[in-house]
């Protein structure tokens, strides 16, 4: 959501500090020492996207140095690519058992939380995250979606108020706290209180504004996102934000065959590489367990 490359941190030093090697065979009786290699090894895998064989690197430099934090954080990365939350979040459970100050784990191990839908669980990790890296609160809107989605609205309101002070040009932000304020208020008072945004350039973001204003129509937004004859690429993401946002303003307006629809198309038709698609699979799974839309 919002803006991109919102993952830096530790992340980006570890894979950044292990230099990529050739990729020869995984040593079957590893030693201590080759836990860098298997390490760099593993990276360079999953890469290439050899994600078994990755993992099978990452439990080796495992196996041969147990004490390698830096290995059992790059396993749970691998295993979050695949969506094996478990036991992603057991290896970050392992690396804060050896240091519980390390602050972007929480941040992470939240995310994956919330991406397997423990909402709760990931608004406790954000928080033991921004107990230690205060600075970053306004920041964090995924909170906000955590918030949303565990039913404390006003909360979430705030987290994407606060948001607004960082960037007050992202459509996404005003149309979060638009969804938690229809939940908590109503829509008519979302719709007047609705955050004033400047220009997001993104497709279709002017036309999902104008929808959620009342300005423009659901066929608008799809026509955007169409616009142009994009490359393929450009236009799975573009019809995704469409579809994600289609969805969630149906939903606030009670028309739940329609929020359905749409959310289950942005999930299964149209899946991209950004975080909020992992939001538009966890709501679909919602609407599938019997979530309902606003009355």
């Amino acid at each position: 959501m919002l803006k991109r490359g919102w993952y830096g941190y530790l992340w980006a030093a570890l894979f950044l500090s292990l230099s990529l090697p050739s990729l020869s065979a995984v040593d079957k009786e590893p030693k201590k020492a080759d836990a860098k290699e298997l390490l760099e090894k593993a990276i360079a895998l999953a890469k290439i996207g050899k994600i078994e064989q990755a993992l099978q690197a990452a439990s080796k430099a495992i196996e041969a140095d147990p004490k390698n934090v830096e290995a059992y954080l790059l396993r749970g990365s691998i295993y979050s690519r695949t969506m094996n939350y478990e036991k992603a979040i057991a290896d970050l459970n392992h690396v804060l058992s050896v240091d519980p100050e390390l602050a972007e784990v929480y941040d992470r191990r939240g995310d994956w939380h919330l991406q397997s839908g423990a909402f709760k669980a990931a608004i406790a990790d954000f928080d033991a995250f921004l107990k230690r890296r205060p600075e970053r609160t306004p920041h964090h809107w995924r909170r906000g979606i955590a918030y949303y989605y565990t039913g404390e609205y006003v909360q979430g309101q705030k987290q994407f108020e606060g948001y607004q002070k960082v960037d007050s040009s992202d459509v996404e932000n005003a149309v979060w706290r638009y969804l938690c304020m229809a939940r908590g208020s109503g829509v008519k008072k979302a719709r007047a209180d609705l955050l004033k945004i400047g220009n997001d350039p993104r497709v279709p973001m002017k036309q999902i504004y104008e929808l959620f204003r009342g300005e423009s129509k659901a066929s608008e937004v799809l026509e955007a996102a169409r616009a142009g004859d994009p490359p393929a690429e450009k236009l799975q993401r573009n019809l995704f934000y469409a579809h994600l946002y289609l969805g969630l303003y149906y939903e606030t307006e009670g028309d739940e065959d329609l929020a359905r629809k749409h959310i289950t198309t942005a999930a299964e038709e149209y899946k991209i590489g950004d975080y909020m698609w992992y939001v538009a699979k966890v709501h679909a799974q919602l609407f599938r367990k019997g979530r309902k839309a606003v009355k």
